[in-house]
């Protein structure tokens, strides 16, 4: 087997490049016997002949389950250290009307954090009592709507939100629950863009200065402190992260206690998903252990209760879950330093489609979904069709050697911040949104034509109406 001295490190050529890693795709994603890759019982050419390509197609009963296994086992595991668990599905990482629907009713809460996802969630009938609200910026608009609304948490993530949601909650004549969203300095083995608790950046409020913002929210009639908030990042694989920032957080946790009750403690969410084969991230199941066992220990130490503890997995909940599928267009074999060839495999999307690969250089997987082959494995940088020599979908895999113009591809593990950071770049409209589940497909989020694009053109509006005037002003000039 020739190595290609192209490939990164950590990639190995593998024996069938066909073969399907099952840590990244999801539970009901199979190759079937003819070679076709089958998502919960369909074909992957059945999909696209009914929806077209680029279309993202969630599995929706592997959605489902990981949402009950989240539930389940946050549960199990902090009542055996005697205490609860919540669990707040992410809605940033992907958000529909049907999706809040799965996932409440397999028992988790959604944590929201613009007006916009509220509105989703309210639309989709889920219990306002059961979202959080957070963000950095909330305007006051979004925050009277959510106090009015009747919102079970809003999440306080600087000192003058404190009177802003105080005031919300005295005009609608409620009393607010509240977190209070604090840095705790730890920094988790991840991007850098993706780190969220260092000091130097837009959320939450210093450990040092969070007790004088609880105080002042204790002193709002209005409000009910329920306790901490922390987020230490996105596509953690570890959990020392977790336990450093839970002692940081439970010695705050154990000063508050003196002067009133914390109910509770939020230790966010941001767990690994597996991206490509070499990618092992940790179980829901064991994450709540983990998560249990180091609460109940450091509770245990500074002589507490253990609180209530809530969680915000999203991309563990939906990023396994979605496969993309394209069409292969064009194929370059590009000669590089005169050693090696990369075999460029362009597809119809892009980072319209899912930017983080060029935001992040996230990784990714792709396999051949219409057919399988044994022709020897070749190297492969799948590019979008966008103008921007960044537009690459998958920076590094290994595809059978005759992958031709008008194969499918499927890239897994999408179902997380692909849809919800896609754009219009260079006009082309985001992709359906498909479920699957019994062999049956069905369109949760339209996709976008280009008469939903133009329709927001108010030049394409006004110059009709112009020219209309025009064409009346002639024919009234000849009558």
């Amino acid at each position: 087997m020739i190595v290609n001295p192209l490939a990164p490190a950590w990639l190995a050529q593998p024996a069938d490049a066909n073969a399907l890693a099952p840590q990244v795709w999801s539970q009901n994603s199979v190759r079937a016997a003819s070679g076709e890759l089958q998502i919960a019982g369909i074909g992957a050419s059945a999909i696209v002949e009914q929806f077209g390509t680029p279309v993202y197609v969630v599995d929706e009963a592997d959605v489902r389950a990981r949402a009950r296994t989240a539930h389940d086992s946050f549960a199990r595991e902090f009542a055996r250290v005697g205490s609860a668990a919540k669990v707040y599905y992410a809605g940033k990482a992907f958000l529909s009307t049907e999706v809040a629907r799965w996932v409440t009713e397999a028992g988790l809460n959604i944590d929201v954090c613009s007006g916009g996802e509220l509105a989703v969630v309210l639309a989709a009938g889920v219990d306002p009592s059961r979202l959080g609200f957070h963000g950095n910026n909330k305007s006051l608009a979004e925050i009277d709507r959510a106090v009015a609304t009747g919102i079970g948490v809003m999440v306080i993530d600087s000192v003058i939100e404190i009177d802003r949601i105080a005031d919300a909650a005295e005009r609608h004549g409620v009393r607010q629950a509240v977190r209070l969203r604090v840095n705790s300095g730890v920094h988790a083995h991840t991007h850098e863009y993706l780190a969220t608790a260092r000091e130097d950046q837009k959320f939450g409020i210093a450990l040092a200065e969070s007790a004088d913002a609880v105080a002042a929210i204790r002193q709002r009639p209005s409000l009910e402190f329920l306790g901490l908030h922390s987020h230490i990042g996105s596509q953690i694989f570890e959990s020392d992260g977790f336990v450093e920032a839970a002692s940081r957080l439970l010695a705050l946790h154990a000063q508050l206690l003196v002067d009133g009750p914390v109910p509770e403690l939020n230790l966010g969410g941001g767990f690994g998903i597996a991206y490509t084969s070499v990618d092992t991230a940790l179980s829901i199941d064991e994450i709540a252990t983990r998560f249990a066992d180091i609460v109940a220990a450091e509770c245990a130490r500074l002589d507490i209760p253990v609180p209530v503890v809530a969680v915000e997995p999203g991309r563990a909940i939906v990023g396994p879950s979605t496969s993309t599928l394209y069409t292969v267009g064009t194929i370059k074999d590009v000669q590089v330093d005169g050693t090696a060839v990369r075999k460029y495999v362009s597809v119809d999307g892009g980072m319209s489609d899912n930017v983080r690969p060029a935001l992040y250089a996230a990784d990714y997987s792709v396999r051949i979904a219409g057919r399988s082959s044994d022709a020897d494995a070749a190297l492969v940088r799948i590019a979008g069709k966008h103008c921007e020599s960044g537009d690459i979908v998958v920076h590094a895999d290994y595809l059978p050697g005759d992958v031709r113009p008008g194969d499918l591809l499927a890239v897994p593990a999408t179902g997380a911040y692909c849809w919800s950071l896609a754009s219009n770049y260079n006009y082309l409209g985001r992709p359906p949104v498909v479920a699957v589940l019994d062999g049956v497909a069905r369109v949760i989020v339209r996709g976008e034509t280009e008469a939903d694009l133009l329709s927001r053109d108010a030049g394409i509006r006004s110059g009709h109406a112009a020219s209309r005037a025009q064409a009346s002003t002639k024919e009234e000039g000849t009558s």
